[in-house]
């Protein structure tokens, strides 16, 4: 494990933070469901007033609408949806579980509510992490329609000059049923930040990604690559999806395609895995269905 270059950090100011909640208020258009289906090069038609938004596009709803002066030197708020500030600079997209309740119909008046709801301090193989998990409940006028539990981690600065250390992990397990290749680009991933409001600028400002952040190019952001398991899942059954619990366990770089695979595990239940050119598992995911 290499030294960390890290103060010694008090979580404790952070952690009375706990319980923050914020309140959004949108309405669920459907221009953004027409760009979703282009951004993913999708064989299909956008839904329209009335009908239900696939699983995952609710993304594009909520934008953040924070002023110039309140964002960081890597483009993203400072404090974003009731996170307060972090001590530690840099931001990944690390785990989430969705539970969908009641569907999200083109035409809904939205409610969010994002709480601050847990926060860790861990050291890992890249030094100290910060831990910190948002919860977000969207109601529609027929009441819950989704609860997202989204994990980030922060991650200290890249000494100049060095490369951001990469994980490496093992392959999926044998016997994968569905598969698909991505070709991420510079484009589709402008495309999906556009679409997200994500100013983040790993995904779009290649020099910033790379001298910066010590990355080899351009990142796959972490919800483009769990909406490219979601619509595996949902291109192989017409089930409903109750439960979608993702984990990113390495990055995915616009440098080389990735490939999807997947399959049912027991009647309700299937396993999905993105893997990076060197075939290790970047991202993995459990689906529950009806």
């Amino acid at each position: 494990m290499p030294e960390s270059t890290a103060p010694e950090i008090d979580i404790e100011p952070i952690r009375a933070q706990l319980g923050r909640k914020v309140e959004d208020h949108d309405l669920a258009i459907a221009a953004p469901m027409r760009g979703m289906v282009v951004t993913f090069d999708r064989d299909e038609t956008a839904p329209v007033e009335g009908e239900a938004i696939p699983p995952g596009w609710h993304l594009a709803y909520f934008p953040e609408a924070s002023r110039l002066a309140s964002l960081g030197a890597d483009g993203l708020p400072l404090e974003r949806g009731g996170l307060p500030k972090m001590p530690l600079p840099r931001r990944m997209y690390a785990s989430a579980s969705l539970t969908f309740h009641t569907p999200i119909l083109v035409g809904d008046k939205l409610r969010r509510e994002t709480e601050f709801s847990d926060v860790q301090l861990r050291k890992g193989s890249t030094g100290t992490l910060i831990v910190a998990t948002q919860t977000r409940r969207i109601y529609t006028p027929r009441g819950l329609a989704l609860t997202e539990d989204a994990i980030s981690v922060f991650r200290e600065a890249v000494p100049p000059g060095t490369q951001s250390g990469i994980p490496r992990n093992e392959p999926p397990p044998a016997g994968q049923t569905w598969t698909r290749t991505i070709t991420p680009d510079p484009v589709s991933l402008f495309r999906y930040s556009a679409l997200t409001f994500n100013p983040h600028r790993i995904h779009y400002d290649r020099p910033y990604a790379m001298n910066i952040e010590g990355y080899p190019g351009l990142v796959v952001h972490g919800p483009f690559s769990q909406q490219c398991l979601l619509d595996l899942l949902r291109d192989n059954t017409s089930r409903p999806l109750l439960k979608f619990v993702m984990r990113a366990r390495a990055p995915i770089f616009d440098v080389a395609p990735f490939t999807l695979a997947g399959r049912m595990v027991t009647d309700n239940e299937a396993e999905l895995f993105a893997m990076g050119p060197s075939g290790g598992i970047s991202m993995q995911a459990r689906a529950t269905l009806g």
